[in-house]
């Protein structure tokens, strides 16, 4: 069987160790003979999973006590709506990177006073804004950390005179993060920490109940808060297999050393398309994600890229083609990615270029 490596950008290429955990447990969770999926949320064995579960958050990312760990539903996507309906009363200011920032700004837009502070729209959000001032006037400043999409991070944390927001769906558990920082900290699970099917939210506590509108039940973070993320039954399933997957990130050192790993990873990969005369980076060199790795066909090669697709599929290169909003290719290679996938990836481009000679 031909060796597959998998660069899609989600849900994504999860660690071997916790696939075969989660086989396990379908078969029979933790002696009782019924498979994780059919188990009682309020059974003692489940709320030892979401112990484990928030204890490796917390360790991992050495999260204070000021915030709370939750495990949602909605994805990313209704953490938009989270955001905006639990802090924005007055003013809240975003930071427009990409498609993901444009779609959360939109949602805030929804419920009142919400505007771009900076934007990269200019150029194909190609590029992190620079040189902006945060408004002090603000309820809180949003930021999406790294852009799917386009290919750009910000790989620190930013100083903000006010409550810092971030969607990190795509880049959590890949880098260290001073989560003192942050007011909030959201995002979908499927890139680095789990399947499709839960959205996590680290929240600063004090921040809620500030707000003058009524909040629904299941869109108030309180209520969530209170119930230890079982208002409503979770995500069973999606939540086990976070558990697993942040047990194996721990086993192999934990985030500083997957961030080291990281970075050698995307180091090996752009040094190809710096190098390969077919190929070029279409996000700004000092804005390169360490997760989505974008690029196209270099000038005068651009009737190439439908071949070189299909060169890199048959090669077992699953998952490169670009967002269809903006072409070319995407290499994800978030933290399950190994070094050997990329390194085959490498060995593929400059097989084409040998090719094309």
């Amino acid at each position: 069987m031909k060796k597959v490596h998998n660069f899609t950008a989600g849900p994504c290429q999860l660690p071997q160790e916790a696939i075969d955990k989660t086989i396990e447990a379908l078969k029979d969770f933790r002696g009782t003979g019924l498979p994780v999926i059919s188990i009682s949320h309020r059974s003692k064995e489940w709320s030892a999973v979401m112990d484990e579960c928030r204890a490796l958050w917390r360790e991992l990312l050495n999260i204070p006590e000021t915030h709370e760990i939750l495990f949602l539903g909605g994805g990313a996507s209704m953490g938009f709506l989270y955001v905006a309906m639990n802090l924005l009363e007055h003013k809240a200011g975003y930071l427009e990177t990409g498609v993901w920032a444009k779609k959360a700004l939109k949602e805030a837009k929804g419920l009142g006073e919400a505007y771009a502070v900076a934007s990269s729209a200019d150029k194909t959000y190609s590029y992190i804004p620079k040189g902006y001032e945060i408004p002090t006037d603000l309820d809180y400043f949003h930021i999406t950390t790294n852009n799917t999409i386009y290919g750009t991070e910000i790989q620190y944390d930013i100083d903000s005179p006010v409550p810092l927001v971030a969607d990190m769906s795509s880049d959590i558990m890949s880098r260290p993060v001073d989560v003192s920082k942050y007011g909030v900290i959201y995002g979908g699970a499927q890139k680095n920490v789990g399947p499709a099917g839960v959205a996590f939210a680290i929240v600063r506590k004090d921040l809620l109940g500030k707000v003058s509108r009524y909040i629904p039940t299941m869109l108030d973070y309180r209520t969530h808060i209170e119930k230890g993320s079982m208002f409503n039954t979770p995500p069973i399933f999606a939540i086990y297999v976070m558990r697993e997957t942040l047990q194996w990130l721990k086993d192999q050192g934990g985030v500083e050393a997957i961030n080291r790993k990281n970075k050698e990873k995307a180091a090996l990969l752009y040094a190809e398309i710096d190098r390969n005369p077919l190929f070029r980076g279409t996000a700004a060199v000092e804005d390169r994600s360490i997760m989505n790795v974008c690029f196209v066909m270099a000038e005068g090669h651009e009737d190439l890229e439908a071949e070189f697709l299909a060169f890199a599929q048959e090669k077992g290169m699953v998952g490169i083609k670009g967002h269809r909003s903006v072409g070319g290719f995407r290499a994800s290679i978030y933290n399950a990615c190994p070094l050997e996938s990329v390194q085959a990836l490498v060995d593929c481009m400059k097989e084409f270029e040998q090719k094309h000679r």
